[in-house]
């Protein structure tokens, strides 16, 4: 199962398990991150495309660490006129372990189960 994901003006590719290295977000390691613009849910042959987004999905996920991208060479030139500019750029990033993939009805299952514990323990 994986799940096609809108963060930082770019789309990302997301499975269970794996780590993805998308644009910098606000947090500190080991803290809990949820996406919940899914554009697309694949399982097996099963699919979910949303119009724009997919209904009470959202995917869950873990901040690993906060880093910068290796260095991109920016190089500007004119032609016969002696200009040469040359710049690096190293573009940060956060890598994000992806610990679930929540669904229509796995999300609400969820959301029950949470709203319950708190009663019980009052």
């Amino acid at each position: 199962m994986y799940a096609i994901v809108e963060t930082g003006g770019k789309q990302y590719k997301l499975e269970e398990g794996r780590y993805v290295d998308i644009e910098l977000i606000d947090g500190e390691e080991n803290d809990k991150v949820v996406f919940d613009k899914v554009v697309m849910l694949v399982n097996g042959a099963k699919s979910k495309v949303g119009a724009p987004y997919v209904d009470k999905a959202t995917v869950e996920g873990k901040i690993v660490k906060h880093d910068k991208d290796k260095k991109v060479i920016v190089f500007k030139q004119r032609a016969k006129k002696g200009y040469r500019k040359k710049q690096g750029h190293r573009q940060f990033f956060t890598r994000v372990m992806v610990t679930k993939i929540r669904t229509t009805a796995a999300r609400t299952k969820a959301a029950a189960a949470e709203a319950e514990a708190p009663a019980e323990e009052a």
